[in-house]
């Protein structure tokens, strides 16, 4: 880097040390969007899914070589504007089954990573059991009479050996059975799940299929069904009512294929799987589900 800034300082002196006006410098790749006519009048942006950054034609500020060739992707639309979205359906086997409408107040909303923290904290804090529990000095079986006279031993004096200093006594200060769950709105909660679907959406890692019918129960159609998926590594299956019998049996074994039905749909399952497949009941259940006024 050091190397590269020397080489650029130089050139900028040089440049404008010169008694005659600088001699322009041509791009040497032109953008695909401007034709041979045209570059000569180049404007310093071109917009075409890309941004590609020019060096001026009549001065030298940053020498050619010292540009970074790697292309900003520019997205099309700006996000998180609670627009309706348009979703093609297939369905396993890439067939295609027409399109359907994303409401945009559940698929389009902004993107906040704090909500999304706290509704997973409090998923997973609800979750645990809180079974843990220690005994008291009152609850550790052993005998209650003294051990040993107060005086005249030259020991240190005790009244018990269920005290938590012995071998099997009792534990100070232990865990008990109690819950681990914390307080969350009801609103909180739902603008989580609005937001982890809307961060698929806009990742393209949402698909949408008429259904989830396999032919059989064998794992290995599973497996070329995911193959197929572009860059999947973890899926989650989300259907809207129970389950099929024969895609239980089909994706048991796989560890990165995961079902549920709508109902049980939440936070922490889209977050660990990176491609959500949603059927258009599910997708119908979900919107419903969200448009429901909160019980107070």
């Amino acid at each position: 880097m050091r190397a590269l800034a020397r080489a650029a300082s130089s050139l900028l002196r040089r440049a404008s040390a010169g008694s005659g006006p600088a001699a322009p410098v041509a791009p040497r790749h032109p953008p695909p969007c401007a034709g041979p006519s045209l570059v000569k009048n180049l404007p310093p942006f071109c917009y075409n899914g890309y941004s590609t950054l020019l060096a001026p034609a009549n001065e030298v500020l940053i020498p050619p070589e010292l540009l970074s060739s790697k292309t900003v992707w520019t997205p099309d639309r700006e996000l998180g504007q609670y627009e309706d979205l348009v979703a093609r359906v297939t369905n396993f086997h890439n067939e295609d089954k027409g399109f359907m409408v994303l409401d945009g107040d559940v698929f389009d909303v902004p993107i906040r990573k704090d909500i999304v923290h706290r509704v997973v904290r409090w998923q997973l804090a609800k979750r645990q059991q809180g079974t843990h529990s220690t005994k008291t000095i009152s609850e550790v079986s052993g005998t209650g009479r003294k051990p040993y006279n107060q005086k005249g031993t030259g020991r240190a004096r005790h009244g018990t050996l269920r005290g938590p200093q012995f071998r099997g006594g009792a534990t100070m200060h232990g865990p008990k059975p109690r819950s681990h769950a914390i307080k969350l709105q009801k609103k909180v909660r739902r603008l989580g799940l609005k937001i982890a679907l809307s961060a698929r959406t806009a990742e393209g890692k949402l698909l949408v299929f008429e259904d989830l019918d396999v032919p059989s129960h064998k794992t290995k159609n599973i497996v070329q069904y995911i193959k197929q998926m572009d860059e999947t590594k973890k899926v989650l299956l989300v259907d809207g009512g129970d389950i099929d019998k024969k895609l239980k049996l089909a994706t048991q074994n796989l560890h990165y294929v995961n079902i549920l039905p709508s109902i049980g749909l939440n936070v922490y399952s889209i977050l660990q799987h990176d491609t959500l497949v949603m059927t258009r009941a599910a997708i119908n259940r979900i919107v419903e589900r969200m448009h429901t006024p909160i019980n107070r």
